[in-house]
């Protein structure tokens, strides 16, 4: 499943799959401005069946908050 998220996240953001995910937060990804953040919702609510809450959305700025929110939604994203 985490990879699954990474390459979500890679389609969405236009970032390499060699990216450090773990560090990755939105101030350091010049793609990841409104339209990217859209694409990137998108991308993790097509991939992994989810609708992401508006109070979500506002929240997700890094890999790691997107790994959490996707726990709270039931999906488990340690492997």
């Amino acid at each position: 499943m985490i990879n699954r998220l990474k390459q979500a996240f890679a389609a969405a953001l236009r970032v390499p799959l060699s990216t450090d995910f773990e560090s990755l937060q939105a101030h350091a990804v010049p793609e990841w401005d409104s339209v990217g953040h859209m694409e990137l919702i998108s991308e993790i609510e097509g991939t992994f069946g989810v609708t992401l809450s508006t109070d979500d959305v506002f929240d997700l700025d890094s890999f790691s908050k997107a790994r959490q929110i996707l726990s709270r939604h039931g999906v488990d994203i340690s492997t």
